[in-house]
């Protein structure tokens, strides 16, 4: 049983090339990229732009990026996309790797010039200012391997039966004793919208309030499985039902999502303002 949600219909994910033939074209076109209204997410969760319960990101790293220099010479880049959660839309990723794959052929001056044109391009899709950092010198960087912080989930023996998404498994949630820690899993799995191809990724969960049930949470986290929606709304939505059914002062939601197509996406949600995302690649990614 596929679960989807009831925006699914929407026209404008109709029209996306995400599930569809696409040709792809190696002469740099701004007109492939496509934009998804957050708002299609944020309305089943009641919430508005003017009233969002939280602040964040999605993080983009690019791993396959290539163009030309001015003489014909192929460059080769990796990059990192940060795109705010206030945007209007949030950025189809089949259509941005698309659009990228579309630089193959084309002649830049220099990574300056590529660089101001991703940022435009992204920002226009997005309706809001993106920011963008390329790298080609590859044989020094900083994206070493990493892990999470706090304790792990994973090992909590527990049973299994359903795995239907359910905010019901955070009912009474919360213990009285207050705490701050870190929690994460690498098993939070979802489906895409659109094609149901499974996104596999880890998420942490940092927080400060009443104590958190970890079985429950894990439970949680797990129903998940058969869910379809893209990688930003899942967190909104883990988020939203964490503030909902736990007693909580503060709330951070990262999830790192396993590559695809040479991208990885990595939407984080906090109640304040993180400056300093810590752009960790785990061994999956």
């Amino acid at each position: 049983m596929n679960n989807k949600p009831l925006y699914d219909q929407d026209s404008t994910l109709k029209n996306l090339a995400l599930g569809k033939k696409t040709e792809y074209k190696s002469c740099y076109d701004a007109t492939l990229l496509q934009a998804v209204p957050r708002s299609l997410n944020r309305n089943e969760l009641q919430l508005s732009e003017h009233n969002l319960p939280f602040y964040g990101v999605d993080l983009w790293n690019i791993y396959e990026l290539s163009w030309l220099n001015s003489k014909g010479k192929p460059v080769v880049a990796t990059g990192v996309v940060k795109v705010p959660y206030d945007s209007k839309n949030l950025i189809e990723s089949k259509s941005f790797k698309l659009y990228l794959n579309s630089f193959n052929q084309t002649k830049f001056a220099s990574i300056d010039a590529v660089q101001k044109v991703l940022t435009t391009d992204l920002s226009h899709c997005a309706d809001k200012a993106v920011s963008v950092e390329l790298n080609t010198d590859l044989d020094n960087f900083s994206d070493q391997l990493g892990t999470f912080t706090g304790q792990c989930l994973d090992a909590l023996d527990i049973e299994i039966d359903n795995y239907q998404l359910s905010a019901d498994y955070l009912q009474d949630v919360c213990s009285q004793e207050q705490i701050t820690e870190t929690l994460y899993s690498h098993l939070l799995k979802s489906n895409c919208l659109i094609t149901s191809q499974p996104d596999w990724a880890s998420i942490e969960i940092s927080y400060t309030g009443k104590k958190l049930d970890r079985k429950k949470l894990l439970r949680y986290l797990i129903s998940f499985r058969q869910h379809n929606e893209f990688h930003e709304q899942c967190v909104e939505r883990i988020y939203c039902d964490i503030m909902k059914f736990g007693q909580i002062d503060s709330l951070c939601v990262y999830a790192r999502y396993t590559r695809r197509g040479g991208l990885d996406i990595n939407p984080m949600r906090a109640t304040e303002h993180i400056n300093d995302i810590n752009n960790v690649r785990l061994l999956r990614q």
